[in-house]
């Protein structure tokens, strides 16, 4: 009997559907971060999109960042214009209505402000969480700029310690 998908799974699932995408998720084992994942899809590190939630001048934003990097909070603060902090797990739990260690792009109860690390764009294909520790869908960073109205920007980020 084929497995249902996770509500929040299913969400994202209908989001995408929604806005174009073909809406496919995929179930993967749990991973704890974005070279487990890596490994159990097969892929690089670096195409795994890792959506972090900040607060930028104590408004959430959601930053999407290659698995292979981390974000240089001051530099990527300057470039949006303000205070870049991380947000803590209640908040992101709160605006994001997923939970903390599965945040999809897309599929929260608002639209958050969304920003895409220029690096992403150096991958065919990318793998982002489908708002559920076991679920995963692919895109491209064209397709992820746009079901997400999302904006590219340098996030200046570093090698990850991942």
């Amino acid at each position: 009997m084929p497995r249902l998908l996770h509500p929040s799974a299913a969400y994202v699932a209908d989001t995408l559907i929604a806005r174009g995408h073909h809406g496919v998720i995929v179930s993967r084992p749990v991973a704890h971060d974005a070279t487990e994942v890596a490994a159990a899809l097969g892929v690089d590190a670096g195409s795994v999109v890792a959506a972090r939630v900040f607060l930028l001048d104590d408004e959430p934003v959601l930053l999407l960042v290659s698995g292979a990097r981390v974000v240089d909070v001051a530099a990527t603060g300057e470039r949006l214009e303000g205070t870049l902090v991380p947000a803590s797990d209640d908040v992101t739990a709160e605006v994001t209505g997923q939970p903390v260690d599965a945040v999809a792009p897309l599929g929260h109860p608002t639209n958050l402000p969304t920003y895409l690390d220029e690096a992403l764009a150096g991958y065919a294909e990318l793998w982002a969480s489908a708002g559920h520790p076991e679920t995963v869908f692919r895109t491209t960073f064209p397709e992820l700029l746009r079901v997400t109205a999302g904006l590219a920007v340098d996030m200046g980020a570093a090698a990850s310690a991942q």
